[in-house]
Parts: structure tokens; C-alpha cells; sequence
């Protein structure tokens, strides 16, 4: 099966996806995270370092799970362009703390 290459988007995306996930472990290790997610701590650091910029759905919600992090607002996060505001109906939520 020959893979497609990701386009321009899709590495931003996942580059936003690694960020916002290594915002959220803050002073926890990888390893304690990878863990309790149930993934490989090498699988996480490719994440957070955007070298997966489209990792599995399971694999992000067993990490957002850990993290205490809901996929509403990761997805949120992720999908919106870098500095783009925040939807205002948001409220004060987990998604803009991540924002702060």
C-alpha cells in the first residue's frame, strides 16, 4: 500500500497536535505519560516532535485521556491555524488554558 504524502496542512496540524500535547504533560516525564497511555514512549516523543503529524485516533485519545485532555479540545487546538482566536462561546475552558 503506497502512502500519500502528507500535505503542508496536515504537517502543520500535526505540529500544533505535538505542541499542544508537550504544553499539556508540562513537568511530567514522557515516559510516565507514554505509559499510562499505553503507548511507546518512542511513539509519544515522534508525536510531540511532529515526526507523526497523523497519529491513530486511538493513540491520541488513550494520550488526551492521561493528559486529562478532552479530543473536543484538542481538535479545537489543533485544527485551528497557529494565532487564530479562539471560538468565544468557548468559555473558560481546558482548551484556552492549553491556549495560554
Amino acid at each position: 500500500m503506497v502512502r500519500l504524502p502528507l500535505t503542508p496542512a496536515e504537517v502543520e496540524r500535526g505540529q500544533r497536535l505535538g505542541a499542544l500535547l508537550r504544553r499539556a504533560r508540562g513537568e511530567r516525564s514522557m515516559l510516565d505519560v507514554a505509559l499510562a497511555a499505553q503507548v511507546s514512549p518512542e511513539t509519544l516523543r515522534k508525536i510531540e516532535s511532529g515526526r507523526v503529524a497523523t497519529p491513530a485516533f486511538p493513540t491520541i485519545a488513550a494520550i488526551a485521556d492521561v493528559l486529562g485532555l478532552s479530543l473536543d479540545a484538542v481538535w479545537a487546538q489543533i485544527s485551528r491555524p497557529e494565532g487564530a482566536a479562539a471560538p468565544a462561546a468557548a468559555g473558560r475552558d481546558t482548551s484556552e488554558q492549553l491556549a495560554s
